[in-house]
């Protein structure tokens, strides 16, 4: 017991930031879903069962309209497919995590794997019972938040009309931060020049899928090529 309340105490601090972000962003999602019709208990279900940020937001859709589950599927993976990544580059730290293995697994979201991947447990603190914390402080984080949204949306009354747009705010917030801190924005052009394209041959109802498929295309042709552009270029050093 002693040893997990010293992993406790070191990883309550380093949430902070994130509980800042994640109780507004989550209370903004229990609203919407209240709005939608579904209550407390599926909201909460959600962010249980699905902890994935955006995604729950436009799993708000996908319950509000004809449910089309290979588009909802092909829609989340796109959505999600950074976590193929994080999984991959967090195998090492996840070695040793034993029964706490799958928690931490589905736990990992982008914030986090930012907490994990760059910072240590002090000395003396489990590693695995330092990160187990890190990821269930910030799941309870957004469930608490989700469920204090749905309720405000049962006490407080007030014109929800226009909340749907919280899910591209949201985006633009992301992408706008991205801009802001990588000095090479190939990659978001890319993303800006394939979503135009798209959207002109495939019009509003059906060019997200088209659009994603084809940054990933475009962005795996523009990796290689640099990789290979690279590899030339230390060969002739050499």
């Amino acid at each position: 017991m002693e040893e997990k309340i010293k992993a406790l105490k070191a990883a309550f601090p380093l949430t902070i930031p994130v509980f800042t972000g994640f109780i507004f962003l989550s209370i903004a999602y229990g609203i919407l879903m209240n709005s939608k019709g579904y209550g407390v208990g599926w909201t909460l279900l959600m962010s249980l069962v699905v902890y994935a940020g955006s995604a729950q937001f436009v799993a708000v859709t996908f319950l509000t309209t004809a449910f089309n589950p290979i588009y909802a599927l092909l829609m989340t993976l796109m959505i999600n497919a950074r976590h193929l990544f994080y999984g991959i580059s967090m195998l090492d730290k996840y070695k040793d995590a034993g029964k706490l293995k799958p928690y931490l697994i589905f736990g990992l979201c982008d914030e986090t794997f930012s907490i994990v991947c760059s910072k240590e447990p002090p000395e003396g603190v489990s590693d695995k019972w330092f990160r187990f914390f890190i990821t269930l402080l910030n799941y309870t984080y957004w469930a608490v938040g989700s469920v204090i949204g749905s309720l405000l949306g049962n006490v407080v009354t007030f014109n929800t009309k226009g909340l749907d747009f919280v899910l591209t705010a949201l985006f633009v917030v992301i992408f706008v931060g991205q801009w802001k801190s990588n000095k090479d924005h190939k990659a978001a052009i890319i993303g800006i020049l394939c979503s135009v394209v798209s959207l002109v041959i495939f019009g509003p109802g059906g060019f997200i899928i088209p659009a994603m498929i084809a940054i990933i295309a475009v962005l795996s042709i523009t990796q290689k090529r640099s990789e290979e552009e690279q590899s030339l270029t230390e060969e002739g050093v050499q």
